[in-house]
């Protein structure tokens, strides 16, 4: 056995230099040391069937330092998920099934997509929380049908970054025993030694994280990694970091330089590589029979796995009918209940903040939608996203549907997309509006994943007031709109946020912003469900033709609807056009559009307190936009507002300007 395992490992090696070479550009450093704990993981302790990638209680893998995809890629090849040598052999080329960095949705078999280092982590931990909160939901004693294990390679570069040290944090606080680490320790980054930025004791900091932290001094030793899982596994309080001593690029003549990390070998170390690793083959991308012969049976214990958890449960639907009612709505895309025909989630007498109507509508949701999950970076007051008698989820009770994130933006995001990715369930994430800079990185991954995560981002303008311009989102909005596949909602009262919340939780193909104001915004009788169309009339001219059309989002639609009153009074008719989402909006049919903005008015005002960038495409060389393009300052809101020129009189004056 030991013979077959180093030439299995020495073909993943091999597999991987390969393509790095034959991309001519790639990580070739991990893949060469990393391959025996891979080959650990995947071949001794890992529980999944290649034959069918995507079984509910498979262990999840996850490859947080992205840049070594090619491991990833060749492990996929020889256990058989369905990528072929030609695939491998595509490594990092336009169009292949082997991006340059994991991609979800993408390749099958990739859990998560990754490659921004440290966000691997902070995914791992999402699905180990996803784990702990459906198994407490759906396992009975003697059925188990929720009982796996999530693991993630890291590498030194993951373990530098802020938002694997946020979620590895929670997750010690969560007791997630569920969650297994591999630290490819080999003290080599981009720019040289580790050393020369990162010195302290990472097994001392994920002690001190509440983790129980094993070491392997030799990377290439097989059965001691295996044992390490092994006792990893065996602590069910603690989420575990298992530090593996590597040689970066091990067995090529740059072997522990940072030169091996992000270039390729080059033909003549590949060979000198192969001649260390003792490699008798001359065809290049080779897999020798008795790997394949190897693979086969390795692929057999996973089917069996699979058939053994199926009549597990085919008894457990017998046993717990009713359980295994709920088991497929919480498993489906689709929502168990129509919301847009749900009266009661549109149901509102009185003005109100946006952040305070979402939060009426999340507990009405809470009720309707059962697997809804989410929480707060330690704002859920301010927020109002607390579900109540939905309890919280800790250490000592997975039941909890409300999350603490605690003050760990990043971390936040990140673990939503792993929840996501899981499966199972609905989650939000919510924070303060200016803090989604914190967020970014881990925003753009949901984008990219085309994953459902709900952004509830509340304070959302200078209306924030006494808190000054470090808590007063002047950019953000114009910056959210920018990410592709992303969705921003900008509801200007109760009923459009019914229509935010009604869309984000529909959509199965991206994430959703929903952005709320702190202060209480009023309750239009016109305001409906076209807001679902992203744009819509809210209130019409009484011409066939409007003098101007106004045009706002949010809390300024107030100041275009009662600014079109005082124009009337002037013997001017106006069109009061709501304008909760731009993405949505331009969605619609070219008639839709064309009936919302006809292009022959070019008399057009937009008005949104934040960056005027973007509104131009609306407004034309013809209109004008009343904006703020500087950042704002500490006063009360009512006079921030007025300060910066957001009132009725000032929208009524650049009205009267553009018809002059």
């Amino acid at each position: 056995m030991e013979n077959i395992q180093e030439l299995t490992v020495n073909t993943i090696r091999l597999l991987s230099a390969e393509g790095v070479e034959k991309a001519k550009s790639g990580h070739p450093g991990l893949p060469l040391g990393a391959a025996p704990m891979a080959y650990a993981l995947w071949a001794k302790q890992m529980n999944h069937n290649p034959e069918n990638p995507e079984w509910i209680n498979r262990d999840r893998f996850v490859l947080s330092a992205g840049h070594g995809s090619i491991l990833l890629y060749s492990l996929l090849h020889l256990f058989g998920y369905g990528l072929t040598v030609e695939d491998v052999k595509n490594f990092r080329q336009l169009g292949s099934k082997t991006p340059g960095h994991p991609e979800y949705g993408h390749t099958v078999g990739v859990e998560t997509t990754t490659g921004p280092l440290g966000q691997g982590v902070a995914n791992a931990v999402g699905m180990a929380m996803a784990e702990a909160y459906l198994a407490n939901k759906f396992n009975k004693p003697g059925y188990e049908v929720i009982n796996h294990y999530t693991y993630a390679i890291t590498g030194d570069g993951c373990m530098m970054e802020g938002v694997s040290a946020e979620a590895a944090s929670l997750a010690g606080t969560l007791e997630l025993g569920k969650l297994i680490l591999l630290y490819d320790s080999n003290n080599i980054s981009i720019e040289g030694n580790t050393d020369i930025a990162f010195k302290e004791d990472v097994a001392k900091r994920y002690e001190a994280y509440g983790w129980q932290v094993l070491t392997v001094e030799d990377g290439n030793d097989i059965e001691q990694i295996t044992k390490a899982i092994g006792t990893a596994k065996e602590d069910k309080k603690r989420p575990s970091l298992i530090i593996v001593k590597t040689q970066i690029g091990y067995g090529s003549p740059k072997q522990g330089t940072a030169s091996v990390h992000g270039e390729p070998l080059g033909i003549e170390n590949i060979h000198k590589t192969k001649e260390f690793l003792k490699w008798t083959y001359s065809e290049d991308f080779h897999v020798p029979k008795e790997v394949r012969d190897h693979m086969e049976t390795l692929k057999t214990k996973g089917k069996k796995e699979e058939e053994n958890w199926n009549k597990l449960f085919e008894d457990y639907k017998n046993k717990y009918p009713e359980l295994a009612e709920e088991w497929d709505p919480w498993h489906s895309k689709e929502l168990p209940v129509d919301l847009l025909n749900n009266e009661e989630l549109w149901n509102f007498d009185k003005k109100m903040a946006t952040r305070a109507s979402s939060g009426a509508i999340i507990n009405k949701l809470a009720k309707l939608v059962p697997n809804l999950i989410g929480g707060s970076a330690d704002l859920a007051p301010s927020n109002k996203t607390y579900m109540k008698d939905k309890g919280d989820f800790s250490a000592e009770d997975r039941s909890g549907a409300n999350l603490h994130y605690g003050v760990r933006e990043h971390a936040m995001a990140a673990i939503a997309n792993g929840i996501a990715v899981h499966g199972g369930l609905r989650n939000f994430v919510a924070t303060f509006f200016v803090f989604s800079d914190y967020m970014k990185g881990a925003m753009r991954l949901s984008a990219l994943m085309k994953l459902p995560v709900v952004y509830v981002l509340t304070h959302d303008s200078i209306g924030v007031g006494e808190d000054g311009p470090t808590h007063e989102p002047i950019e953000h909005l114009a910056s959210l709109r920018s990410i592709p596949n992303f969705t921003v909602f900008r509801p200007a009262d109760s009923k459009e946020t019914a229509a935010g919340w009604i869309y984000a939780l529909e959509r199965k193909d991206g994430p959703t912003a929903l952005v709320l104001s702190r202060q209480d915004l009023p309750l239009y009788k016109e305001s409906s469900k076209e807001a679902l169309k992203g744009a819509y009339i809210l209130k019409n001219s009484e011409k066939s033709q409007p003098d101007i059309i106004l045009m706002a989002s949010g809390s300024e639609v107030e100041l275009i609807y009662e600014a079109s009153k005082l124009l009337k009074e002037k013997g001017i008719d106006a069109r009061v056009v709501s304008m909760p989402s731009w993405e949505i909006f331009e969605k619609q049919s070219k008639e839709y559009k064309e009936s919302i903005l006809p292009s022959n008015i070019r008399k057009r005002l937009a008005v949104e307190a934040a960056s005027s960038f973007g509104w131009h495409k609306y407004v034309g060389f013809d209109g004008d936009i009343i904006s703020i393009d500087t950042f704002g300052a500490s006063a009360p809101g009512e006079i921030l507002f007025k300060e910066f020129g957001f009132t009725v009189e000032n929208v009524v004056e650049k009205a009267l300007n553009i018809l002059k």
